[in-house]
C-alpha cells in the first residue's frame, strides 16, 4: 500500500476529489493548509504574501492503484503556473481500523 499526500490549490481540491471518485476512488481526507515552495510566497504589489492557501488530500491506495491515482490528481490539478501543487508517494507498513480492531499489511 501506498499513501499518496497532494497540496494543491484549493479552487483544484473539488475538481480533484470529484474526478477521484468518478474513477473509483472516493475514500480520502481534505485538510487545510498554509505553506510556500521554491518561490517562497507571492508578492502582488508591495504586499508580500510568505504563506499561501493550499489543500492537503491523504489517500491510502493499493499499489497498482499509485499511478491512475497520480494521473487524476496531476491532469485535475494542472494549470501551468506556479503554485499548482507537490504529490508525494510513501510506502505504508500497516492500517489500523479502529472501529473493528483489524489490521491490514
Amino acid at each position: 500500500m501506498k499513501m499518496i499526500r497532494a497540496v494543491v490549490r484549493p479552487e483544484a481540491a473539488d475538481m480533484i476529489s470529484d474526478g477521484l471518485a468518478e474513477a473509483g476512488f472516493s475514500s480520502l481526507t481534505k485538510i487545510p493548509v498554509f505553506g510556500r515552495g521554491k518561490q517562497k510566497g507571492i508578492t502582488v504589489g508591495s504586499v508580500h504574501y510568505d504563506e499561501l492557501p493550499k489543500t492537503m488530500l491523504l489517500m491510502v491506495v493499493q499499489d497498482q492503484d499509485v499511478d491512475e491515482v497520480v494521473g487524476q490528481i496531476k491532469g485535475k490539478a494542472h494549470t501551468g503556473n506556479f503554485g499548482d501543487g507537490k504529490i508525494f508517494v510513501t510506502s505504508v507498513e500497516k492500517t489500523f481500523t479502529i472501529r473493528t480492531g483489524s489490521t491490514e499489511l
